[in-house]
């Protein structure tokens, strides 16, 4: 190999995490950690790789873009005939993670996923910069295409008729997914690869246990 991966080593030192300091509500610690990131100006700190898996068992994953904190979920926003729209229509359980790596930290949730509403989808669809409404229309997300141009007619195409109607209806196929959380799992990096691990688990009266795990 070109590069000697074996070699590489990182020791984590700089935060604890301790079940005393944490939030009793992990939606709250979710939004400590996001606000702790914003405030250390980290790129996307909303980014989360997302895996789904067929109903046969083959895994996929993907990085999106957390976009809301509401219902008791976790919301995020793709086409629905995407290879992961697909999948979470047949499967529908998702985990994501979250690495804020240079706060030595990631964040693990795991949960049924349900659609949004459709007035969610469309609110949120208007929101967005007029370029990202039409790239999301125009794109057949995750099909197969002849070539870039191909891709770049349906924008021209959609950007023309924006022009002259000044609107853009968000397409059927695109809205709303959200996760709703079974399981959280924070994990602060430590010294000597004895990192801090809190898992946040409901239980069979659908309350929240708080636990540590072992690194």
């Amino acid at each position: 190999m070109l590069l000697d991966l074996e070699k590489l080593r990182q020791e984590y030192a700089e935060r604890t995490l301790d079940a005393s300091d944490a939030d009793p509500d992990p939606f709250r610690q979710l939004e400590h950690w996001l606000a702790d990131a914003l405030e250390a100006g980290l790129p996307e700190p909303n980014a989360m790789t997302l895996a789904t898996c067929t109903p046969d068992g083959k895994p996929s994953a993907r990085v999106v873009l957390l976009k809301g904190i509401e219902g008791g979920g976790l919301d995020f926003y793709t086409n629905y005939e995407s290879r992961k729209g697909r999948e979470l229509e047949e499967n529908p359980r998702a985990a994501v993670v979250f690495l804020w790596l240079e706060l030595q930290r990631q964040l693990r949730v795991e949960g049924r996923v349900e659609r949004v509403s459709e007035e969610q989808s469309s609110r949120y669809f208007q929101s967005r910069p007029i370029g990202s409404q039409i790239g999301a229309a125009a794109s057949p997300q995750s099909r197969i295409m002849n070539d870039r141009a191909e891709l770049e007619r349906n924008f021209a195409e959609l950007e023309k008729q924006y022009n002259e109607a000044g609107h853009i209806s968000r397409p059927p196929h695109w809205g709303g997914y959200r996760i709703i959380p079974d399981c959280f799992e924070f994990w602060q990096g430590r010294r000597s690869r004895l990192h801090d691990r809190l898992q946040y688990a409901l239980d069979a009266e659908g309350k929240w246990r708080l636990e540590r795990l072992a690194p």
